[in-house]
């Protein structure tokens, strides 16, 4: 059975009805491009799979995208290349023309800001700022100092979008990643997310004086946009092969988690002991040996415990962890009853956020406010930037954003993927704690389990912890319609 992938972009939560960008700190990026497109992928397996046998399998119900969709086009076998190309043409111009800045205006894409309404509590990777100390409409929440602490943090994400000028990605000719990258953007900001908390903790922020810390420019050298850069586009594009990823084709949040899993595991032979702890290894969350049949993914700890041994080749128990959970809670929509759960997942000290978006416009999501989402959205290619590590005085405002975008929650598309970061073993407790109490508040639809073995029944019993933030996201409608009180986890 090919896999089938639904590349849907990340969805993000709307403040205000604007229109036009509100820029907070200054002139910030903006979005150039946005490029859906669909195909059936074929079914690829890891080559570095025999490294760890006990990875679980993939979902089947993520793949690639590259092309223009066929299936279903009776006409499609009668056409010529020569149309074909026409074909192709024209839906280029066609992206190109609705991903412009007016066109994007109009669908909403560019909604920025707060309005003067939103008073709940943000939640941004794991970080609380009240930005209303109480009910009085009249004050402006944006003028609150926890606005001020907000936009702080927001802006001091890495912030990774389409570039231009860089060398051609293998034998190809691409030189930029416009139209066609923003799902490898995003996924490179999660990660970079990751290695920022690793290396420099959650409370770091970007400082305006140069030269700038050695361990950043370490990070953003990271993802330079040459094979030199460990996790450059160049890279990435050449460890997902086995997943079908190639310059100018679409990717799904499935697939680019497992290219992530394979750069990781592929980097482990040449890793020196000394530098085992300063790295983080990635483990993705999928279903059992046969595939995902349907229910949420299982967590295992056995599982991770093993692959943290692994990973520091027996030196050591623990190794800091990324968590990827790929995901569909839906067909064209996500059903109603998981949104509250994804909300929830920014209070957790852990969070990384979300790959998704919407449709053909893959985006980071990276926080919550009410039934809000706030993102970072790559569809802006800038010029390269080349970033050396003995450089600290570098000009690194391309990889921050000042700009605070968001989207409606519930217009999140169902195909996407959350990260979690552990750093030590008692994080990763904490971690299944506050998950285990989520699962048992998803009125029997959890975003996935917790269990101690693959083969085991019953959830993990961790001692519950006050887990603060979860009880902003209790309420769970009770007025499900009679849709989204089915189970929408489904084999596509």
């Amino acid at each position: 059975m090919p896999e089938k992938d639904l590349l849907r972009s990340n969805t993000i939560i709307s403040f205000s009805n604007s229109e036009s960008p509100t820029r907070i700190l200054g002139q910030g990026p903006g979005s150039d491009s946005v490029s859906s497109s669909s195909a059936e992928p074929k079914e690829h397996k890891p080559s570095c799979a025999s490294a760890t046998g006990f990875w679980a399998p993939a979902f089947s119900i993520f793949g690639t995208l590259s092309g223009e969709h066929s299936k279903g086009c009776p006409w499609k076998g009668n056409w010529s290349l020569k149309n074909d190309i026409y074909a192709n043409g024209w839906t280029a111009s066609l992206r190109r023309a609705v991903s412009g800045s007016s066109m994007r205006r109009y669908l909403g894409f560019n909604k920025t800001g707060i309005p003067s309404g939103s008073k709940g509590d943000i939640w941004l990777l794991g970080s609380c700022y009240r930005v209303a100390e109480n009910s009085d409409l009249s004050i402006d929440p944006t003028q609150s100092e926890g606005y001020a602490s907000f936009v702080e943090d927001f802006s001091s994400r890495i912030f990774i979008t389409y570039r231009k000028g860089f060398a051609p990605i293998g034998e190809s000719k691409y030189t930029s990643d416009s139209g066609w990258g923003c799902m490898i953007r995003s996924s490179q900001m999660l990660v970079a997310q990751a290695l920022l908390f690793h290396q420099l903790g959650r409370s770091w922020r970007k400082s305006l004086d140069k030269p700038f810390e050695q361990k950043y420019a370490e990070i953003l050298c990271l993802f330079g946009d040459s094979e030199d850069s460990a996790y450059s586009i160049h890279n990435l594009l050449e460890a997902g092969k086995a997943y079908g990823l190639s310059p100018g084709s679409w990717v799904g949040p499935y697939a680019m988690c497992r290219t992530w899993e394979i750069m990781a595991r592929c980097k482990i032979d040449n890793i020196g002991n000394a530098d085992l702890h300063s790295r983080m290894t990635i483990f993705v969350v999928s279903g059992d040996e046969d595939g995902e049949r349907g229910g949420a993914p299982m967590l295992c700890t056995d599982d991770i415990l093993k692959h943290c041994y692994e990973f520091s080749k027996g030196d050591c128990d623990w190794a800091p962890i990324l968590l990827l959970v790929p995901l569909v809670l839906g067909l064209d929509k996500v059903n109603p009853r998981y949104i509250p759960l994804l909300g929830a997942i920014f209070s957790f000290p852990q969070s990384l956020g979300i790959l998704g978006g919407r449709p053909g416009a893959s985006t980071y999501i990276i926080g919550v406010q009410d039934d809000k989402a706030f993102y970072l959205d790559p569809h802006e290619a800038q010029q390269v930037v080349d970033i050396k590590t003995d450089t600290m005085n570098a000009d690194t405002s391309s990889y921050h954003c000042n700009v605070v975008r968001h989207l409606p929650l519930d217009s999140i598309d169902p195909s996407l993927a959350i990260g979690f970061f552990c750093k030590d073993k008692s994080d990763f407790d904490d971690f299944c704690s506050r998950s285990s109490e989520l699962a048992e508040k998803s009125n029997g639809a959890p975003l996935f389990t917790i269990a101690k073995t693959r083969h085991s029944s019953n959830l993990v019993e961790y001692q519950n912890t006050e887990a603060e933030g979860l009880d902003a996201f209790d309420a769970i409608a009770a007025d499900e319609s009679e849709n989204s009180k089915q189970d929408d986890w489904q084999l596509l």
